[in-house]
């Protein structure tokens, strides 16, 4: 008898606090029609992408999510947003609707474990028991697996809100509305524009150089504290900072100088810091992955 290879349809969401994307798939490579939207209203939103993926059917959904959210499967409001800076979005259900709607298993997290997990399943993470996956953009996240498993706690890791040291040189005070000064409030896209008054994809010359070098500074420290924390086979940086001009090799080449010869382990060198085998994908594979094991 031959072999038939069963291919089971899956819905994967990421929701960003810019833009969400939706589509149904099994696997990266056979995705269907990608539908991108702005992150607008929650009705409006949810709407469009629950509407998409009535027409397909799909057996499980995965939902990749913007934070703070409640991940704790018995908590009253599991599946919801908490406080955001994200105006209208406080407190929205995001996997409820989906599940009522589509009547079929829901798989949620955030964002940043999504994408660790598609990165982990069919990206720049193969292969490795623990990595942790940071996305340096409009804001800073990451998200971490241990044994193949998202890192889940009383909430969930907040990577970008950590503190870090601040540079001799640089002025700017931070931009969190929270903290100013924590990594992702000197760090993040907002932070490189609010420094050189246009975005870190426009610069060029001596500022590009300088904002590589900021850039680096802070997120090489970020590397140092992964490193102490959580002991990751590899870091895997994505979003649209991550992609200037030489950041990720100068992070790598300076994170020796931050480690400071502890705790002295070869693997931190070469293959250490990488950029995202899968490039924007990342978060709508996770998805997959995360409506997989909701079906399971």
């Amino acid at each position: 008898m031959p072999y038939i290879r069963v291919v089971v349809l899956y819905g994967t969401i990421e929701l960003g606090g810019t833009k969400t994307s939706v589509a149904l798939g099994s696997t990266p490579d056979d995705l269907g029609p990608v539908l991108t939207i702005p992150t607008a209203d929650p009705i409006g939103t949810l709407d469009r992408v629950i509407g998409h993926l009535v027409s397909g059917s799909p057996e499980a959904v995965g939902i990749a999510s913007f934070g703070p959210v409640e991940l704790r499967a018995t908590h009253p409001n599991f599946g919801h947003i908490t406080v955001t800076p994200k105006q209208g979005w406080s407190g929205v259900d995001v996997a409820g609707p989906v599940m009522e709607t589509l009547g079929v298993p829901v798989g949620f997290d955030t964002d940043v474990n999504g994408a660790a997990l598609g990165e982990w399943r069919w990206g720049a993470g193969r292969g490795l028991s623990s990595l942790v996956y940071v996305t340096v953009g409009t804001g800073i996240g990451g998200g971490a697996l241990i044994g193949g498993e998202p890192v889940h706690g009383l909430g969930h890791p907040e990577m970008g809100h950590m503190t870090v040291r601040r540079h001799a040189d640089d002025p700017y005070t931070g931009g969190c509305p929270f903290h100013g000064d924590c990594l992702e409030g000197l760090a993040s896209g907002p932070a490189i524009q609010a420094r050189f008054g246009v975005p870190g994809a426009r610069l060029s010359g001596g500022d590009l150089e300088q904002a590589v070098r900021l850039e680096a500074f802070y997120l090489s420290q970020l590397v140092r504290n992964l490193v102490y924390a959580l002991s990751p086979e590899r870091v895997i940086f994505g979003g649209g900072v991550s992609q200037m001009h030489g950041l990720l090799d100068l992070v790598a080449s300076t994170l020796p100088d931050q480690l400071a010869g502890y705790p002295g382990l070869a693997e931190h060198g070469s293959g250490f810091v990488v950029p995202a085998g899968l490039g924007d994908l990342a978060g709508l594979a996770g998805g997959l992955v995360l409506a997989e094991n909701a079906r399971r």
